[in-house]
């Protein structure tokens, strides 16, 4: 009994910690960054709830989101693999992409080592450096991919709430709904390795490309 109780404690604990990591209020700036949908919004292209939740889709099982899971479940099982780093800022499309994880990646680093007494070795791009941190706080990679892959699409919808702009309740509703996909792309991503990453996200990866010339803008990608 005493180490069942031990287990969902460790398991709580952890967990507490992913949520505060993935949390809106932590100090990343993850707000300021829309992953190109402020183009695909001021295109025409995303215009409501069914529009919205098919880019993020997209965008978390063919684009960003699978990649960045693969990068960080390598970062997580070899902490001191820089090659993964250089990796992860080569493959953004974008000046203002590559902008978006590099600058994540370091102030996630700072945040961590300073408000939770986790060392990270960086610079490095948001999700190697997540991937580093995790392991060194011996956080569950499982559940720290999924909460990874959770948080950047409802940072998306959050985004997408002021663009278009959505209800509150219509944003929620495609948070609940990219919830099974976001652990079905998790759990594939972890087991993945960087030979397999690949992405069919062109559009916004073009939208990525064309925000930098968008004015006026509210985002910074």
């Amino acid at each position: 009994m005493i180490t069942v109780r031990g287990t969902v404690t460790v398991m709580t604990d952890a967990l507490t910690t992913l949520a505060a990591w993935f949390s809106p209020a932590f100090p990343i700036g993850a707000f300021s960054y829309a992953h190109g949908l402020e183009t695909a919004v001021r295109n025409g292209i995303v215009i409501d709830r069914a529009s919205l939740s098919d880019w993020i889709g997209n965008c978390v099982a063919q684009g960003a989101g699978r990649s960045d899971v693969v990068l960080m479940a390598t970062a997580y099982r070899d902490p001191q693999d820089n090659d993964v780093a250089d990796l992860a800022a080569a493959l953004q499309p974008s000046l203002e992409r590559h902008l978006e994880s590099t600058a994540q990646g370091t102030a996630f680093t700072e945040a961590v080592a300073e408000g939770w007494d986790v060392p990270v070795a960086g610079p490095a791009p948001y999700p190697v450096a997540v991937g580093r941190a995790a392991a060194a706080a011996k956080l569950p990679l499982p559940e720290t991919a999924t909460m990874y892959l959770f948080a950047f699409a409802a940072n998306l919808v959050s985004a997408g709430i002021r663009l278009i702009p959505l209800g509150q309740t219509d944003g929620q509703k495609v948070i609940a709904a990219l919830q099974p996909l976001c652990h079905e792309v998790a759990d594939a991503a972890i087991a993945a390795d960087p030979d397999d990453i690949g992405a069919a996200s062109l559009a916004a990866d073009i939208a990525s490309m064309r925000h930098e010339t968008l004015a006026p803008r509210l985002f910074r990608s």
